[in-house]
């Protein structure tokens, strides 16, 4: 049996969380760049709401200073920081919604 998606224990309060963030309008924490609050979910330059530190890793998704806004690829491409030993993540290029 899987463990429970500590996110949404309290969807409840993970979604305010998530629109009291998104409100703030800020740039992806990770990349530096615009996000486009308006793309629908699973879209690769969508809003996403990152932990700063993993909840894999003790971090609290509820906390709101340990969340930051996130292009969906960016916070794809951080993980959990966790990698197989000696092995190092590729450094990809960010698509651009004019790639789109």
């Amino acid at each position: 049996m899987s463990k429970p998606n500590p996110r949404r224990a309290n969807g409840s309060r993970r979604d305010k969380l998530r629109r009291r963030v998104a409100a703030l309008g800020l740039p992806c924490a990770l990349c530096g760049k615009p996000i486009d609050y308006s793309l629908p979910a699973g879209h690769p330059m969508s809003y996403e709401l990152d932990e700063i530190v993993p909840v894999s890793r003790g971090g609290s998704p509820l906390d709101p200073r340990n969340v930051q806004p996130a292009h969906r690829s960016c916070n794809q491409r951080k993980g959990d920081g966790r990698r197989a030993p000696g092995r190092q993540s590729a450094t990809l290029p960010l698509p651009h919604s004019r790639e789109w």
